[in-house]
């Protein structure tokens, strides 16, 4: 390398050198930051919202409790007015955040209760709600609302009602949510009850036709009230399977029905149509298909 080029090299260098002490005693004698340092996102000061959300994924039919949900902060500008909150947006002098505010605490309003999470406690999803979607009033329903036994029905089953009183409900003591064995009792020939074919005298009798039947409403009553022990309703409504159904109105038109209250101990046990009916129901109803209808008689043994 040739005596004037290795000169250039070198004083590029000094000045190179010179230039980044005199920038660093610029600065305050920090060192210069990379060009490629990215700066720090600022702080962001935007008012946020609680609002209730689900904590996992809730499939139709859930029964709701505390555990199921919780408190989200969410940009108080843009939540819904359908969103459940904690009314904890601070109020702001332009009103707007006010104004937010206000729209997110209807659903909680029009729900009743100071705590919205305890609001929903029992409450049962009505439509699919995924893991961390806010809960809105839409897709839940409580008992009272419209389409609350559409959806607390067990897969399959259907609702039906008998009418009860004070005597055919024990007293009264038969609550939303217990388990009971569904008598009917009629009139046949003595006869007839030991199998022997027609003829002979009247005799009243009863039998078990369903058991271990949940009851889902007593009047328009889907629970009891707080500490109430009993209540005195004139209609049971009860789940029942197709078949059950069945059996149900054959024994509703054949004569009154009584519920027997089981125990708590029996929730387990075998439900549906009892041994001695499910033996009879050959014989108790003939089906008919006309023109590609087809429609149950009822008929005495």
């Amino acid at each position: 390398m040739s005596p004037v080029r290795l000169l250039i090299i070198l004083i590029a260098a000094v000045s190179a050198i010179g230039l980044a002490v005199v920038l660093q005693r610029a600065l305050g004698g920090k060192p210069v930051a990379p060009v490629l340092t990215r700066a720090a996102p600022a702080a962001s000061n935007k008012p946020m919202t609680q609002v209730l959300v689900a904590k996992r994924d809730l499939p139709v039919g859930t029964r709701l409790v505390a555990a199921d949900v919780a408190w989200q902060p969410w940009p108080s500008d843009t939540v819904n007015g359908a969103f459940i909150t904690n009314g904890a947006a601070p109020a702001k002098p332009d009103g707007k955040v006010a104004e937010v505010k206000a729209l997110a605490s209807v659903a909680a309003d029009q729900m009743i209760g100071a705590d919205p999470a305890k609001v929903i406690e029992g409450a049962i999803v009505r439509d699919p709600i995924l893991s961390g979607e806010p809960i809105t009033p839409r897709k839940i329903v409580r008992g009272g609302q419209g389409g609350y036994l559409s959806v607390v029905l067990s897969p399959g089953k259907r609702a039906m009602s008998v009418p009860v009183s004070s005597d055919t409900a024990v007293g009264g003591f038969i609550l939303p949510g217990d388990r009971v064995d569904v008598l009917s009792t009629h009139d046949m020939t003595a006869m007839d009850a030991s199998g022997g074919g027609g003829g002979g005298g009247k005799m009243t009798v009863s039998e078990t036709v369903l058991r271990n039947i949940r009851v889902l409403a007593l009047d328009q009553s889907t629970a009891a009230e707080k500490d109430a022990k009993s209540i005195v309703a004139t209609t049971a409504t009860l789940e029942v399977g197709p078949e059950e159904a069945e059996v149900l109105a054959h024994a509703k038109a054949s004569g009154p029905i009584a519920l027997a209250l089981r125990a708590y101990t029996d929730l387990a046990g075998p439900s549906g149509i009892s041994e001695r009916q499910a033996e009879r129901g050959d014989s108790s109803a003939v089906r008919i298909n006309r023109g590609g209808q087809t429609t149950s008689v009822s008929v005495t043994p």
